[in-house]
């Protein structure tokens, strides 16, 4: 008796997770020993060989800012690299121990734009997270609607009729993924588990709801006989608009009510849609507020002890994630460190080679696991699971216990309507008013990046995060599908996070003290992406021109000093190869990553950069600008094929377009003035320059492309073209450029930047903006003179 006793204490105190450290690590220890060695004799280089004033002294000193800049970077990248780890769930451990006592889960799904996130797309959100493989009384999904579209509750009305079905079919035949759109899609490899009269009902039902919201999407109204089968359709009367309406709760299911039952007679999962109060004397702080709200929304409707965040495009793939993320929260001995769980977000739509560097394969295969290992993997925004007390503001104490049997189990004498006007009364553009909301409680505000600093926060108040990436994805999105939507992504991320970096939760100084020095340089990875693109902008443009100009810039290949530049640049490409291919990565689709590193630091980063200091500045205000989830046929078209997108003439593509020109010009004439001798020096002084510029024209080929072979839509205008022509040959400082007297003419340039519907343009702040970066190029042109 007492050994069993013995060993069923034994079978309880068996972790949920556990901890696996990756290896290969004496292999990278030795490449990043070797690597650091290389880049302090380059920086001594640049510091012991100074040229002389008019020798090209400003052009060396920008060099050795932007390498010292660049070692600076790779130090704390290399602060993520030194141990990571790999976490790894029982969940038959976790079922032997709670599966009677499961605690209860809110998950809140945002939306923002009918147009740029489409209803239809929204609602297979909703549906697979409805679908979980989990107790769905237990289950309550919330649906923040902050365009305020009365299409967006429609189709969310339509998605609660289909859950009926809907659920009955995914756990009978326990089906993968449960977003139904991505089901179907993929009927081949599914069509044969399910019984085949059965399969083609649910997917006639599903077809036929769906094109009755895109239909109602495309005319922008909803049938009037359906505005008949809900009372919720009533809130949108003729005074509401998108930035003026009065706050909206409705709960389409119930799922406290006996009677919310499926087609099984199963019970279903709590649905509730919430769009929030709009004046436009009120700031609503864009998706924090939202989430904030959503907090709010739930603690009267079902006051869950774990909340799940994901973006309406990031449909649950794998119906067992709930479960894994609880392993982490209820595990005995570690457990109550941990106040969050995040999954990587991962594209479905990637194309074979990632045309546009979006899989991040590196990121959550090397970083986040880094991360894991000094504390805690950042809060990406989507896909985590988080504690409601530690999203409240609450900090880790060692004898805190959490309540995982909390939760609103019976509403007592409260109907459904009393409920949504209490719950109301939480979302008014006022009630936060004095309150400490979006600063010790909830989501922060001001700031783009709202999820980097709220992560920040929860590990600076002593809580640990976990990161997991399970062989099946927890949940898959959309990537950009265009170059103009990767830019625009990459501009906000890298906008966001150099802003906190510059405010007083810059990690180096709200986490001194706090969390571990490793962790501080972590949050510095993505919070310098915009700091980069000045000294990459100098490095693609300078040495070129000094090719042209005869200006040295690097040792001769012959001399010795040439070896730690050689060493450095060979070694780190190398093992970023490697790394990449280890994350599974193509050998292609590593070179791509290569080239969109360089466009997006010249583009999105510089963009992020200056708007950042406009910020700082007071020059300008914090904006959201959502990413379009959607793209025309040929566009898709061209993106399944990897072709790169660009059709409009945009300023940032006259900035790529010139940058690309600019060295092909300066290699064709370099090569030309080394080749006649015209600087009388030795043709190997110029080499590594050369190198460097020619590794940047092959890197540009696409951009040639499409400036001068391609005739599809999709090419860079003529007017791009000859802007970026434009910019290299004629300007103010050639000799030609002169008035009647032989006096020197001012440059002119005449700009329009692209406007879109579906995009801000800021006002004159985006003008300005768009006046720095062309002037910052053109000041680098200009030196050729």
């Amino acid at each position: 008796m007492e050994t069993t006793t013995t060993t069923e204490r034994q079978r309880r105190r068996r972790p949920l997770f556990t901890t696996e450290e990756l290896g290969g690590r004496a292999v990278y220890r030795v490449q990043a020993a070797t690597v650091a060695a290389g880049i302090l004799l380059v920086l001594y280089y640049r510091a012991t060989r100074v040229p002389a004033a008019g020798e090209g002294q400003a052009a060396w000193l920008g060099m050795a800012a932007a390498e010292l800049w660049f070692a600076v970077y790779w130090v704390i990248a290399q602060s993520v690299r030194w141990r990571p780890f790999r976490r790894r769930t029982f969940r038959d451990r976790l079922a032997e121990r709670y599966e009677q006592n499961l605690p209860d889960v809110d998950i809140f799904v945002c939306t923002a734009d009918p147009q740029s996130e489409p209803p239809s797309l929204v609602i297979s959100t909703i549906l697979s997270v409805m679908a979980y493989n989990y107790p769905s009384e237990k289950i309550s999904v919330y649906l923040s609607d902050d365009g305020g579209s009365i299409l967006t509750f429609y189709a969310l009305w339509e998605a609660s009729i289909f859950a009926k079905k809907w659920l009955p079919f995914c756990k009978r035949y326990n089906i993968e993924p449960r977003s139904p759109a991505a089901y179907f899609s993929e009927s081949k490899v599914h069509h044969n588990l399910c019984i085949p009269k059965e399969w083609a009902l649910i997917k006639n039902l599903y077809e036929e709801m769906r094109e009755r919201i895109d239909t109602a999407t495309m005319s922008g109204k909803i049938p009037e006989e359906m505005k008949l089968k809900h009372k919720g359709f009533d809130e949108w009367n003729s005074d509401f608009t998108l930035k003026n309406h009065q706050p909206i709760v409705q709960i389409l299911i119930d799922g406290k009510n006996r009677n919310a039952i499926d087609d099984d007679r199963n019970m279903l999962p709590t649905l509730v849609y919430v769009a929030r109060e709009k004046r436009p004397q009120y700031h609503h702080n864009f998706k924090a507020g939202a989430l904030n709200a959503l907090i709010r929304v739930s603690s009267v409707i079902s006051d869950s002890p774990v909340i799940l965040n994901v973006d309406c495009d990031m449909y649950s793939n794998n119906s067992d994630s709930i479960r894994d993320a609880l392993c982490f929260f209820l595990d005995e001995e570690m457990g109550q460190k941990i106040g969050f769980v995040q999954y990587p977000q991962i594209f479905n739509n990637m194309t074979q080679n990632d045309i546009y560097g979006n899989s991040f394969n590196v990121s959550y295969h090397v970083e986040m696991c880094g991360l894991d290992s000094v504390g805690g993997c950042l809060y990406i925004g989507t896909g985590c699971f988080h504690r409601r007390e530690i999203l409240c503001g609450r900090i880790f104490s060692k004898d805190y216990k959490e309540n995982w049997n909390r939760g609103i189990k019976e509403r007592g004498k409260q109907n459904i309507n009393e409920i949504e006007e209490k719950a109301k009364s939480l979302v008014t553009c006022t009630y936060e008013h004095r309150t400490q909301w979006g600063n010790d409680i909830g989501v922060k505000y001001g700031f783009p990046a709202e999820d980097i600093i709220t992560g920040l926060a929860i590990h600076c108040r002593g809580w640990e995060s976990a990161f997991i990436n399970p062989k099946r994805a927890a949940f898959l999105g959309l990537a950009p599908s265009t170059l103009a939507q990767n830019i625009l992504q990459h501009k906000r991320w890298s906008e966001g996070n150099l802003t906190i970096f510059l405010s007083k939760y810059c990690s180096f100084l709200f986490g001194h003290g706090k969390i571990k020095l490793q962790l501080q340089m972590g949050y510095c990875i993505c919070g310098l992406w915009a700091a980069n693109s000045l000294p990459t902008l100098y490095y693609v443009v300078i040495p070129s021109l000094g090719l042209v100009k005869g200006t040295p810039l690097f040792p001769q290949i012959t001399s010795p000093w040439a070896t730690p530049f050689i060493y450095v640049f060979c070694v780190k490409t190398l093992y970023g190869l490697y790394e990449a291919l280890l994350s599974g990565d193509t050998l292609k689709g590593w070179w791509n990553g290569q080239r969109m590193w360089m466009v997006k630091s010249i583009t999105s980063y510089l963009y992020g950069f200056i708007d950042t200091i406009r910020k700082c500045l007071g020059m300008s205000k914090m904006s959201f600008e959502v990413t379009a989830k959607v793209s025309s046929h040929d566009e898709a078209k061209r993106y399944e094929q990897e072709i790169l997108e660009f059709g409009s003439s945009s300023p940032e593509y006259v900035i790529i377009a010139t940058v690309a020109l600019l060295n092909f010009v300066c290699l064709v004439g370099g090569l030309s003035q080394i080749m006649a001798g015209v600087w009388n020096m030795p043709w190997n002084v110029f080499l590594p320059q050369a190198i460097l510029c020619g590794m940047i024209v092959i890197i540009n080929m696409p951009i040639y492309e499409a400036m001068f072979l391609r005739k599809d839509n999709g090419r860079i205008p003529t007017a791009v073209t000859l802007a970026s022509i434009g910019f290299i040959l004629i300007d103010g400082k050639s000799q030609n450029a002169v008035d009647d007297d032989g006096n020197v003419l001012p440059s002119l340039v005449y700009m329009a930047r692209e406007k879109r519907p579906q995009y801000h343009h800021n006002f004159k702040s985006g003008a300005m903006n768009a006046l720095v970066c062309f002037l910052t190029l053109f000041s680098f042109t200009l030196k050729q003179g």
